[in-house]
């Protein structure tokens, strides 16, 4: 994690130093009097720049300084607050995903001092569920849903978690009958809930409970298309195959592509917007696979081998599940792995 110590004091700097060199971080100390000569807007590059910010200050200090600059929960960097006399560590913002929990606590340990954890769930020894959800490398569909489970479960709710195994949340009261809420984990959109005959009087059923899905990273995509196809042609025809076979776009957990389309820049950007990562593979290594899919003369013509989509995917891995599928232009197949959490 890359950080950005913020120093107002001669004791602040001492601190700084010290976290720097104990060498747990890559840390860049900035002090007072570089603050002042570049101004306000300054912290703004900060903000985007670090993962990490630890103001040696007061906290109302830190506060008034992140303020203009605060976006939501799932981009924020971690915001940790040291007093200049090294005795607290008190993570002040995005505690859970941003990491600021953990942080303060290495920071504390690095100080000798006390570390300050104000997050409800961690106060109780609960797990809330965008930390579970980043353990096991899960996508959140919804924050709002993940807030509502987690505060649930800081309430003693009666919580299911579908599939109970091999995934394990910290929280003592899970069940299986009975359920206030609903953890389900699937790459699915719309996923089967089983619905036990419901009881007199009737209680809600599964899908009408509180519910957060969480995606496990299990499709590959295997992807071609035509020269100059754009981010949002790209995107389109992803999600008109995704939507069609019933498959979550957060679930995606690698796309790959023929070497000649390695920059095409519609493919590269729908990458980024999906944060997935991009595989090339040459033509040697597709050509040792196209005959087990149907090929195309044209596809031959243009580009050397048969076929694109569907060799990508399966070289990507896993179980071919969405045969090549054209989408003006841009051709799609999806391939599903075992998830192993």
């Amino acid at each position: 994690m890359r950080i950005a110590c913020l120093t107002y004091t001669e004791a602040g700097e001492a601190l700084a130093a010290k976290i720097q060199d104990a060498g747990c971080y890559e840390v860049d100390i900035i002090k007072r009097d570089d603050l002042k000569k570049r101004g306000h807007k300054f912290f703004g590059q900060v903000f985007e720049a670090y993962e990490g910010i630890i103001f040696i200050c007061a906290a109302g200090i830190a506060v008034r300084v992140m303020a203009p600059y605060l976006k939501d929960k799932t981009s924020d960097p971690a915001v940790v607050v040291v007093d200049d006399m090294g005795r607290y560590a008190i993570s002040l913002l995005s505690g859970h995903i941003g990491g600021a929990n953990r942080l303060a606590a290495d920071i504390a340990e690095i100080i000798a001092a006390q570390p300050i954890i104000t997050t409800a769930s961690d106060g109780r020894g609960i797990e809330a569920v965008d930390l579970f959800a980043q353990r096991h490398h899960l996508a959140i569909e919804s924050m709002e849903d993940a807030k509502v489970l987690t505060a649930m479960m800081i309430a003693g709710k009666r919580i299911r978690l579908i599939p109970p195994t091999p995934y394990h949340i910290r929280y003592h009261n899970l069940v299986e009958k009975d359920a206030e809420g609903i953890i389900h984990i699937t790459p699915y959109t719309t996923p089967p809930l089983p619905n036990a005959p419901p009881p007199h009087p009737p209680r809600p059923t599964p899908h009408q409970l509180p519910t957060c899905l969480l995606r496990p990273r299990q499709f590959n995509v295997g992807i071609g298309c035509r020269k100059g196809k754009s981010k949002q042609e790209v995107l389109e025809a992803i999600r008109r195959v995704f939507n069609k076979n019933n498959l979550s776009i957060r679930a995606i957990k690698e796309m790959g592509t023929i070497d000649v389309k390695k920059d095409e820049k519609g493919i590269l950007e729908a990458c980024t917007t999906l944060n997935c990562k991009l595989k090339i593979f040459d033509t040697s290594a597709i050509r040792k696979v196209q005959h087990q899919f149907e090929g195309s003369n044209f596809v031959l013509d243009n580009v050397g081998v048969t076929s694109v989509a569907e060799p990508c995917a399966h070289l990507l891995g896993g179980e071919i599940i969405v045969e090549k599928t054209a989408v003006n232009g841009v051709t799609i197949a999806v391939s599903k792995e075992e998830f192993c959490g």
